[in-house]
């Protein structure tokens, strides 16, 4: 009898955001409406969205002694995430960014800063933190904690989902281990060299022998490859406030999917569904849905495909 559904390791972030009414040329300058703080960061806002999917979820990762560690703790406590395996560190800020929403089209600049401090290392993780899940998902940012982790998970049939958009260094290590890569839509082609996504992925796919080897494509949705075939899900058309989060709550949603053992294309369209619904909110996770809410926009939502992703799918 497994624990947990989820457990997930890898990122988390206290936010300051602010928006503007349009983001200012380099050198300009404007005003700016109120500021607050908002949790994120990828993993953990990712099992925080399969709590409140309600999945038994576990967070493990390295939250700083300051306010804004205060707060994730705080948030990760309250969504109902179990965080025994938290490590807290002393004398060391949580990571944190500063996260300008531009008010004309809900897209977001992020400056950010990690300290060394929060580094997760592989003597920090050891079986028991792993066998207890039905899933794992990582990011892949502290590569040799992950790569440790994915190993213990992939040995003894555990499933593992990864959220990577940037060529951490050692990450080939851990590429063999990853059975659901949902990667950035720039991701495929930096890690294969690659210019044609369809093409990237296959490479990806057939050098790793990944169940899915699949992409976000923001505004456009999502593109996957599984058992020989493409499945491309346009996303949702709503009132867009804030962006970000979205691909993390998209994550989490994927998880969710999977182990409801949603077809690929009813899992890519269900995440779209709640990355979608979250950026109608403010904040990485002031929007993230109930099932109820992103079964709603399923049923009655507009999509927006992108046609030469839609066109070329189709083809495949």
């Amino acid at each position: 009898m497994h624990k947990f559904d989820v457990t997930g390791i890898g990122l988390n972030a206290t936010d300051t955001v602010f928006s503007v009414p349009h983001f200012p040329a380099y050198g300009g300058k404007v005003p700016f409406a109120g500021e607050h703080y908002a949790v994120g960061g990828q993993v953990a806002s990712a099992i925080v969205t399969c709590a409140r999917l309600g999945l038994r979820s576990k967070y493990i990762g390295a939250v700083g002694d300051d306010y804004r560690g205060k707060l994730q703790i705080e948030s990760l406590e309250e969504s109902g995430v179990n965080i025994e395996d938290v490590r807290r560190r002393t004398n060391c800020p949580n990571q944190s960014a500063y996260i300008v929403i531009d008010e004309a089209t809900g897209e977001r600049t992020v400056f950010w800063n990690h300290a060394d401090c929060l580094t997760l290392q592989p003597h920090e993780i050891d079986d028991s933190q792993i066998l207890g899940t039905r899933m794992l998902h990582v990011d892949c940012h502290d590569t040799a904690a992950v790569e440790k982790a994915a190993r213990i998970a992939s040995a003894h049939g555990i499933p593992v989902t990864a959220d990577v958009d940037t060529l951490y260094a050692g990450f080939d290590r851990v590429l063999p281990f990853i059975d659901y890569l949902i990667a950035s839509s720039e991701f495929p082609g930096r890690l294969t060299g690659i210019e044609d996504p369809f093409k990237a992925l296959q490479a990806i796919q057939e050098r790793h022998n990944m169940k899915v080897a699949a992409m976000t494509l923001g505004a456009h949705g999502a593109l996957a490859l599984t058992e020989g075939r493409f499945v491309y899900s346009p996303a949702f058309v709503v009132n867009c406030l804030d962006t970000t989060g979205a691909g993390d709550v998209f994550h989490g949603a994927f998880c969710y999917a999977v182990l409801q053992e949603m077809p690929i294309a009813d899992a890519l369209g269900f995440s779209n569904a709640m990355a979608a619904l979250n950026c109608t909110r403010m904040g990485a996770r002031g929007g993230i849905a109930t099932l109820a809410e992103a079964n709603a926009l399923l049923a009655r939502g507009e999509r927006r495909a992108r046609p030469d992703i839609a066109a070329k799918s189709s083809e495949r």
